[in-house]
């Protein structure tokens, strides 16, 4: 059986990060999970904007990762909206140094997992119960789950660190 597909939005290098760490660490805890992010998974010389949508119209889950810094991006509105129109697809977004009430519209309506221990294992138990057949009984997920957590927590600790650098000047 195919393994289900998730696809991780980000935009700047502190959401880059986070989303480098999720894809790393969701297989881990969900072994039946495989997710997608552009960075990594566009093989150079291909059209990147095809892929990018072709993913987004095949996939039934995805994790936008949000952070103080693309709020107001474009690009993951866009992203958000193409997986929201997906019949039966869950869009989570994932704060990273935000609150729930720092987000708005259009995101807003999403909603939002903190990214701590107690808020990432509930956004956990949401992908597993998407699974359809190839869900983790609960016992096995908890215990994948506090198996890796502290490899994600690092990861996440390291990304706050991260910010755009300033464009050079002309």
């Amino acid at each position: 059986m195919p393994k289900a597909r998730v696809f991780l939005a980000w935009s700047g290098p502190r959401s880059k990060a986070v989303a480098t760490a999720l894809r790393k660490w969701l297989p881990h805890v969900i072994q039946t999970i495989e997710p997608w992010m552009s960075e990594n998974d566009i093989e150079k010389g291909a059209r990147w904007l095809t892929e990018i949508s072709g993913q987004l119209q095949n996939v039934k889950m995805g994790i936008i990762c949000l952070t103080p810094e693309n709020l107001l991006e474009p690009w993951i509105n866009f992203e958000a909206g193409a997986l929201s129109k997906i019949n039966d697809s869950i869009v989570c977004t994932y704060l990273h140094g935000l609150e729930t009430t720092d987000v708005s519209d259009p995101l807003a309506q999403f909603h939002g997992t903190k990214a701590d221990k107690e808020d990432t294992k509930r956004l956990i138990h949401t992908l597993n119960s998407r699974l359809e057949g190839e869900s983790l009984e609960t016992t096995r997920l908890d215990e994948a789950f506090e198996k890796w957590w502290k490899d994600l927590e690092t990861d996440l600790s390291n990304a706050k660190g991260t910010h755009a650098q300033e464009p050079p000047k002309r």
